[in-house]
């Protein structure tokens, strides 16, 4: 069992035939109906497993889908209008099937779309550069700039109300700070500050 590789199968529970049984189909020189007989399949199923080379199962989906609109429809007119109009699916279905072709499906229109990469309508839309100022830091002021703060500060045990502390600080050459604790925050209290 070493260095060869095993393809774990899976069947359903009603299934005829198995890869083993298939190859042995394959492998025989008698005609279909015998072995169609042997394993209890029809000799259609019989003949089929003798004509293939592979004893996989094919896919069941269809290998091409029927398409509604031409190639030139799509690229020139769907596909502009998604782009330049950012229309959802639902918006472009009607017109579609309005102006250009009455028999396209709903699904068929998504086909298209996402055969030319254009489903997601969120990768349509234009990014917006923002542009980015450079943030002033508080050290980057003039010195003269006089920066003032109020902070809140919680009632002590001692006290009846809570108290505001105003801050300022200045940016001159010796870097001053001034500090005032005060019963409001009212307009007046900042101007006596």
């Amino acid at each position: 069992m070493y260095g060869k590789s095993v393809m774990y199968v899976n069947l359903h529970q009603n299934a005829r035939t198995t890869p083993a049984t298939r190859r042995e189909i394959q492998a025989s020189s008698l005609s279909a109906s015998r072995p169609a007989a042997k394993h209890g399949i029809s000799k259609a199923t019989a003949l089929k497993w003798k004509k293939r080379d592979s004893v996989d199962d094919l896919p069941h989906t269809p290998h091409r889908f029927n398409k509604t609109m031409s190639d030139l429809e799509e690229f020139v007119v769907v596909i502009e209008l998604r782009k330049s109009l950012l229309l959802a699916l639902d918006d472009l279905l009607v017109i579609v099937r309005t102006f250009i072709n009455p028999n396209v499906s709903r699904s068929g229109l998504d086909r298209c779309l996402r055969r030319h990469g254009i489903a997601n309508l969120k990768t349509l839309y234009p990014v917006e550069e923002k542009e980015v100022k450079p943030k002033k830091s508080y050290k980057d002021y003039e010195p003269g700039f006089l920066h003032v703060d109020v902070k809140y500060l919680p009632k002590m045990r001692d006290e009846t109300s809570c108290r505001y502390l105003f801050v300022a600080l200045d940016r001159a050459p010796t870097d001053g700070c001034i500090l005032k604790s005060c019963q409001t925050k009212a307009p007046r209290a900042r101007h006596d500050f």
